[in-house]
């Protein structure tokens, strides 16, 4: 099975789901096939893609509940080489639905196991917050991805997911490793991010990506147009941060192989 990531953090308003739809368009364009899982309410991954959301009737809610395999409900993107498991308002009530069963923390993680060879990478768009959703995203992930915006409360609730993490490591999924913290929303004109940037780097070193992805008000306009940055302005800055990444990514990952 391909390598299934998790963004994740639980402050809303890092870039999440903007990384999570760039990142796959580029490892797409880079001809690596790859499925994106929106597993977050609110299903910006899913309309970033250019899918209306009021007519999706399947996606991460069923397949959560385990009522659908996660062929039937993923859907072709215009993006290139990129799948997507779409989700809808109703994956609100899944953390409660989901709160009496067993295995709780293992729906993904059992729901993807039947995915074989087909993608050589999963991306899991997680909720700004460490429920049941998101646990489910880090149990069934080989790692997690850490957005952090360069702003002043960047650090602020990081300890917090760290935790989660380390218990997730410990209890659900001994595997699970920090792909990466990345640093986002980033301006150099400012002392403030460059003060984030130095100070990320202090206490974590190794763990933060080389690649900075810059403030760029063209990555801000492409979701409205419910395209990747890749198809909306291929030539943007924007665009090569994200490219950046998704070769970042690659070369670290055959390294690990």
């Amino acid at each position: 099975m391909g390598k299934i990531i998790a963004i994740a953090n639980q402050k809303g308003g890092v870039g999440k789901t903007t990384t999570t739809v760039n990142l796959a368009a580029s490892l797409g364009v880079l001809e690596k096939k790859v499925l994106l899982i929106d597993a977050d309410p609110q299903a910006n991954a899913t309309s970033g893609l250019g899918v209306d959301v009021d007519s999706i009737e399947k996606g991460t809610y069923q397949l959560l509940e385990h009522t659908m395999s996660v062929e039937e409900v993923t859907i072709p993107t215009d993006s290139p080489n990129v799948d997507l498991v779409p989700a809808h308002i109703d994956l609100v009530a899944i953390e409660i639905e989901l709160v009496d069963k067993d295995n709780r923390e293992y729906m993904m993680k059992e729901a993807l196991k039947n995915l074989g060879e087909k993608y050589d990478f999963v991306l899991i768009d997680c909720a700004p917050s460490l429920g049941l959703l998101t646990l489910n995203a880090l149990t069934a992930a080989d790692s997690v991805m850490i957005p952090i915006q360069c702003e002043y409360f960047a650090l602020e609730g990081l300890g917090k997911l760290l935790n989660t993490v380390k218990s997730v490591q410990k209890i659900h999924n001994n595997d699970l490793d920090i792909e990466g913290m990345l640093l986002t929303m980033y301006d150099s004109r400012l002392r403030l991010s460059n003060q984030v940037v130095e100070e990320v780097k202090k206490h974590f070193a190794d763990m933060v990506f080389d690649t900075i992805i810059q403030r760029n008000v063209r990555l801000s306009e492409a979701p409205s147009y419910g395209e990747s940055i890749i198809k909306y302005d291929a030539s943007s800055k924007g665009a090569s941060n994200y490219l950046n990444l998704a070769n970042e990514i690659l070369k670290k990952n055959k390294e690990k192989v």
